[in-house]
């Protein structure tokens, strides 16, 4: 009993507690400055941005280069979201008004001339425009799946979509790794107290005053150190004993596949993204040739009812004036068919079973990385930070209960 009112004793005892309170709320500081704030805070060079949201071009490159193509090609990628089923869901979308665009495309080019056609001319064009249509797509959506790599340029749609929203790259990382963020800061308070133990002992035995701060900086150093190698180590099962032993992340690979594959194809890898990127990206232009192009022969197929006189009061430039215009109608129609949900994510979810079958298959040295560049960027500043914060709670302990 006289123990338990002494003030010494208590101090003694604050040591591997307040260690213990240090590797937890170093680890979490670390966690929070991994991902916070995503825009730079402070004035330079006194100031700071999360990890992750600071190197969000770097991530993209990474998950370009290094997650996705492990995981498969770009022609897999376009087979997968069956251009079959594009080419039907694109017909689909664009029939039932097809007459009010060809009604539109028309009264541009030359309305006099539209409405003196007799109503009967005017029924047939409509038919001939509705029976090329599917046959133009269906060819265009072919010759698209066998220049898609040609294109597309897929790492420019990733790095626009990850650097113009910087919370959904700390997204990539922190769905899938829940998990094992929070053991990070948990184990802290484990691992501090055991350092903490032994911080003890060595003040009873030599209580000098800088060993407060000293093991107060080598807790915050080496519980994150250990908290990380935890994850990622053993790569691959080990036995201990009667133990099955292996980095946390690595053993929850089939989870993980699964949160991450859902996450990636609703967010970057979508179809509406692709269609996007191929309309407006670098190499736009080339698709933009292949629609005109395709479509040509459907004004030619349409226009040529209205016989040799009507043709003749057209003329040439005006002839060259529909094809453009049929040109910029169908560009501008191209991601009206990409903008619904159902579709969007029936087609999301086909190549989220085939991306998470590849990344479940994956073998532990490569589906590490998954995570692993998260803690890999400027881990150095981690555990840095981990000590120094270490190094103020040693001293903060030994200026309140050593004085």
């Amino acid at each position: 009993m006289e123990l338990l009112v002494d003030p010494e004793y208590w101090k003694l005892l604050s040591i591997p507690l307040t260690a213990g309170l240090i590797g937890w709320v170093t680890n979490w500081v670390a966690i929070e400055l991994t991902f916070k704030p995503l825009v730079y805070r402070g004035l330079r060079p006194f100031g700071w941005q999360g990890i992750i949201p600071s190197k969000a071009e770097k991530m993209g490159r990474i998950f370009v280069d290094s997650t996705m193509s492990r995981l498969g090609q770009l022609s897999e990628l376009f087979e997968k979201m069956g251009p079959e089923r594009v080419a039907t869901h694109i017909i689909f979308t664009i029939r039932p008004r097809l007459d009010a665009y060809t009604d539109e495309v028309m009264q541009r080019v030359d309305p006099s001339l539209w409405n003196r056609l007799p109503a009967v001319v005017k029924q047939q064009i409509y038919a001939r425009v509705r029976a090329g249509l599917s046959e133009r797509v269906e060819a265009l959506m072919q010759e698209i799946g066998a220049r898609f790599t040609d294109l597309i340029d897929f790492k420019h749609m990733v790095l626009e979509r990850l650097t113009g929203d910087r919370a959904l790259v700390n997204r990539l990382f922190l769905e899938p790794g829940r998990a094992e963020f929070a053991f990070i800061i948990t184990s802290g308070l484990y691992f501090g107290m055991v350092f903490g133990a032994v911080q003890l002992a060595v003040w009873v035995v030599y209580p000098a005053w800088w060993t407060l701060p000293l093991f107060g900086f080598l807790v915050g150093w080496v519980t994150n150190y250990v908290a990380l190698n935890v994850i990622f180590r053993p790569l691959r099962p080990v036995r201990v004993g009667p133990w099955r032993v292996q980095g946390l992340f690595l053993k929850r690979q089939d989870e993980v596949a699964a949160i991450w594959c859902h996450l990636v194809t609703r967010e970057i890898v979508t179809i509406r993204n692709v269609v996007h990127e191929m309309l407006t990206g670098p190499r736009s232009a080339t698709l933009h040739e292949l629609i005109r192009a395709h479509l040509r022969p459907l004004v030619d197929n349409a226009v040529g009812v209205v016989g040799p006189l009507a043709r003749a009061v057209v003329g040439a430039d005006g002839f060259a004036r529909i094809k453009e215009s049929v040109g910029e109608k169908a560009l501008a129609l191209s991601v009206e068919p990409f903008e619904d949900a159902a579709f969007v994510e029936e087609r999301a979810t086909v190549i989220e079973y085939w991306l998470t079958r590849r990344m479940r298959q994956l073998p532990p040295e490569e589906f590490q990385d998954l995570l692993r560049p998260c803690f890999k960027e400027d881990e150095w500043k981690l555990l840095l930070l981990g000590g120094v914060l270490g190094l103020l709670a040693g001293l903060a302990q030994l200026l309140l209960l050593w004085r």
